[in-house]
Parts: C-alpha cells; sequence; structure tokens
C-alpha cells in the first residue's frame, strides 16, 4: 500500500507540475503579447508573435529532456567504451576486440536476430488477419479489446502470467502449469519448456507477440477502414474471393502501414530485456543483447566499458530503422 500511495503521489504532482508550467507559461505569454484592446497591427504582430513562439512551449520541456536523456547517454557511452572496468583506465578498441570474439556475445546477437525474424513477423501477420477479421463480425469491438488488453500489462507482469502458463512439475505431480497441464491431460509428459535450448526462445517470443498484436491490430485496423469501398465493390464484381481481395486489393493499399507496424515492434524487439531477465535471466541458452548489457554494467562488480560497447551494438542496430520510419512517416504526411 506504501508503494501504491507513493506512486499516486508522484503522479499527482507530475501531472499537476505540467498543467500549472502549460497554463502559466500560455498565461504569461498572453500578458507579453496582449491581443484585447489594442490596434489592428499590433494585434497582428502579436499573433505572429504568439504564434511563433507558443509551439515550442509544448516542445521546449520535451526537447530539453530528449537532450539530456538520450544525447548525454549516448556520448557518454561511447566515451566508456574505450574504457575498462571502473571507467577511469584507457583501453583503447580492447573491448571492440573483445565483444566480436566472445561466444556470450555472438550468442546475444544470434538470438536476438532470431527475435528480429519471428516476432515482428508473427505479431504483425496476426495483427493483420485478427483486424480483417474481427471487423466482419458483429462481435468485433469485443474481441478486440481483449486482444488490445495485454499491451496494458507490463512486459514483467505478462512474463510472470505466462511463467505460470509454462509451470513444470516433475511427473506424477499436480501441474499447475496450463501447457504441462494440457500434456498431461493427453497422455504426455510435462516438459520443462522454458529450460530446453533452442525451443526456449520461442516460448519467450509467444509472449512478446502476445502483448503486441493487440498494438498491430489497432494500427491495421485503422488503416483497413480507410480503403475506399469502391475498390472492394469493384474487385467482388470481377469475382475475386476473400482471398485475393485480401492479399490483393487490401494489404498492397496498407502495406505502408505494415511497413510502419513492423518496424515500430522491430525496434522494440531489439530492446528486449524484461522478459528475458524475468523468464530465464539468460540462461539455457536464451541470452539477448539488452539483457547481456545489463549483466556487464551493473552484476558481478561491472563492467562499465563492455557494457557500454554492446549498448553501442544495440543503439547501432537501431538508429538505421528508426530513421527509416520517421523518414516513412514524413512521406505519408506530405502525400496527405
Amino acid at each position: 500500500m506504501e508503494q501504491l500511495a507513493s506512486a499516486l503521489v508522484y503522479m499527482v504532482i507530475g501531472v499537476s507540475v505540467c498543467a500549472f508550467y502549460f497554463y502559466g507559461s500560455n498565461f504569461l505569454l498572453d500578458k507579453l503579447f496582449p491581443t484585447k484592446n489594442r490596434a489592428v497591427d499590433i494585434v497582428a504582430r502579436n499573433l505572429r508573435i504568439t504564434t511563433r513562439i507558443r509551439p515550442w512551449l509544448f516542445l521546449g520541456p520535451a526537447i530539453v529532456f530528449l537532450t539530456f536523456y538520450l544525447f548525454y547517454p549516448v556520448v557518454d557511452s561511447i566515451i566508456l567504451s574505450f574504457y575498462g572496468r571502473a571507467g577511469k583506465e584507457f583501453v583503447g578498441l580492447s573491448n571492440y576486440s573483445w565483444l566480436f570474439g566472445n561466444d556470450e556475445f555472438l550468442e546475444s546477437f544470434r538470438n536476438n536476430m532470431m527475435w528480429l525474424v519471428v516476432v515482428p513477423t508473427s505479431a504483425t501477420f496476426l495483427g493483420l488477419v485478427i483486424a480483417s477479421m474481427t471487423d466482419r463480425i458483429w462481435w468485433g469491438n469485443i474481441a478486440k479489446t481483449l486482444i488490445f488488453m495485454p499491451m496494458a500489462i507490463s512486459f514483467v507482469g505478462a512474463s510472470v502470467i505466462w511463467k505460470f502458463i509454462y509451470d513444470y512439475q516433475s511427473a506424477g505431480n499436480t501441474q499447475i502449469g496450463l501447457l504441462n497441464a494440457i500434456v498431461v491431460f493427453f497422455g504426455g509428459e510435462p516438459q520443462n519448456w522454458i529450460s530446453m535450448p533452442f525451443w526456449n526462445n520461442f516460448f519467450l517470443m509467444v509472449i512478446l507477440i502476445w502483448i503486441q498484436t493487440g498494438f498491430a491490430m489497432v494500427i491495421l485496423s485503422a488503416a483497413l477502414r480507410g480503403i475506399p469501398d469502391e475498390t472492394i465493390e469493384a474487385a467482388v464484381l470481377d469475382g475475386a474471393n476473400g482471398i485475393q481481395i485480401f492479399f490483393k486489393i487490401m494489404v498492397p493499399q496498407i502495406w505502408g502501414t505494415i511497413a510502419v507496424v513492423w518496424t515500430t515492434i522491430t525496434i522494440l524487439v531489439l530492446k528486449v530485456f524484461d522478459i528475458v531477465l524475468t523468464m530465464t535471466n539468460g540462461q539455457w541458452d536464451t541470452q539477448v543483447l539488452a539483457n547481456q548489457m545489463f549483466t556487464w554494467m551493473f552484476r558481478g562488480g561491472g563492467d562499465f566499458g563492455r557494457g557500454a560497447v554492446i549498448a553501442l551494438v544495440i543503439m547501432v542496430l537501431v538508429t538505421p530503422i528508426m530513421v527509416w520510419n520517421i523518414r516513412r512517416a514524413n512521406q505519408e504526411m506530405e502525400g496527405h
């Protein structure tokens, strides 16, 4: 209860400070450049000035915080990557040479690539299929709500839920894990799913797919509703069946949105950390880059140099996708 009370207090304080800032800054701006009871030329001049300044009142704090919390850590990580364990001894490129000869890093990189192939594709495809199907049934909004609900759960909370699904008890004991209970019911032997090398990576991926499918469904459902009815009707008149309409008419028209959803989930996958930490902590060949960075940076005495190098690898992998995503969004905005 104490933690809940503290969270509520901080939430109220944070919202109150934001509201006071935006109200106060706009009030002050209107006082400095008044538009009431003034000559027409003065009103026009003040309106031009306030129109230019007002957006920066909203963007200013965000830009300041982003600069401090984004730009500074990047620069500091680059500097730290050339230093040793305590971040004081200059070691040059030795951290980089260690990185590409380290088996744990190569395992993490390989696992991240598997996540990149499976999770964005699966979540986007399932979201697209569900969005298309739920638009055709009367209880579609209820289904969408249920599918979107996992988005409201933290990654740690979702991992705890799926830990109960994957729970393993030795043969002969009552299986409280849903998956093993089903296996035993049909006469099979219970399995320790999350400790099965290689396959356990896919069991962890299911958690993120479960969370992100709702996100993909909502965005793609909005895109599908933007398709002109005339094109669908023309396809029906030409004799196209449902599958042909879906893949040859609907998907091409929302391909840009599909790409944005896919890249957004891809960026999230490259930074995946909570699920692996909660479920396996990188054991049984499930290590990923973000979890390994955390391990090197903060555990076993910490090694700031090696942790910083892994962080830079993640940043290098994420940056091109983010740039492409932003350019794509800007192109769509210009098209409208």
